[in-house]
């Protein structure tokens, strides 16, 4: 049996890791907090070192903060990179820009490496229910190894294109979910400032063009006043910045990008940066004085 390996235990991490174990994976984890490997080794991983899994894994998987931890974790001293064997595949469902991901793809591969970079989609909720999507960029042979341990982690996979690809494909991902996320806010501030019950508004829309997957996973949320993050704003602030930063390298405008990225901005001001992305109500909240919350029967 192929032996597997999983560097970055957060809020995505762990969880995942949790999936392949369950799905009867070998395997070793590493993570800077003891508490977290201490977590998954309970579920029945082994604690090792980035370098460990390196020698030791056919198959690595990587979910960590950003691009620049990303690069230190595989390209470091006792790094991954140093320490894999040729033919090991390499895939990184961190959210980093597809420079980033090219970049790691290139180095890796004068080391006869494979890399896969998929990010993902859904949330710490997808990612403990194993039904997460994964957008995928690489070589197809290396993708068609590592596409079995894949779906042991999520309901749906697909390769997008060469290296970048699945970053890219991200960038678009977080970009619409973010926007219409920040649009369902200022929606709903308007019909509860107008006196309309908000929960009566939902259920009135949502089986119209207005319905949405975002719309039935946020407005119960908000109703509720549930902001406990499933997707932290900080976490799609950093996300959103690099979709900026992606867009301004190719000379694609994006003010309405922009303009959610500054309100990012001013609920890190108003202590709501590790809030919920439905957290983005409350920016609009601010602005009109006024709560969506269930009308009290």
């Amino acid at each position: 049996m192929a032996k597997v390996g999983f560097i970055g235990l957060g809020i995505m991490g762990k969880p995942m890791s949790k999936n392949l174990i369950k799905k009867g994976c070998d395997l070793m984890v590493a993570d800077l907090v003891q508490a977290a490997v201490d977590d998954v080794v309970a579920a029945g991983a082994t604690a090792s070192t980035n370098a460990e899994i390196a020698a030791n894994c056919d198959f690595i998987f990587i979910s960590l903060p950003n691009g620049s931890i990303v690069k230190s974790v595989l390209f470091g001293e006792n790094g991954v990179a140093e320490n894999a064997k040729p033919g090991t595949v390499i895939c990184d469902t961190s959210s980093v820009t597809p420079t980033e991901s090219k970049y790691c793809a290139e180095k890796l591969a004068e080391k006869g490496v494979g890399f896969i970079d998929a990010p993902v989609s859904g949330g710490e909720p997808k990612a403990i229910d194993g039904t997460l999507a994964f957008m995928c960029g690489g070589k197809q042979e290396d993708y068609d190894k590592i596409y079995p341990y894949i779906m042991k982690m999520g309901a749906s996979a697909l390769l997008v294109g060469p290296s970048g690809s699945g970053s890219v494909t991200k960038l678009t991902n977080q970009a619409i979910v973010n926007i219409t996320i920040a649009a369902v806010g200022e929606a709903f501030v308007l019909a509860a400032k107008a006196g309309a019950d908000p929960e009566k508004v939902y259920q009135a829309i949502r089986g119209g063009l207005a319905g949405s997957t975002v719309l039935d996973a946020k407005v119960p949320m908000i109703l509720d006043r549930n902001f406990v993050p499933g997707g932290k704003i900080s976490i799609n602030h950093k996300d959103i910045k690099n979709v900026l930063a992606t867009a301004h390298d190719i000379d694609v405008p994006m003010p309405l990008t922009a303009q959610l990225f500054e309100i990012q901005q001013a609920l890190k001001v108003s202590g709501h940066f590790n809030d919920d992305h439905g957290g983005y109500v409350q920016y609009f909240e601010q602005l009109a004085d006024c709560k969506v919350e269930r009308v009290k029967k």
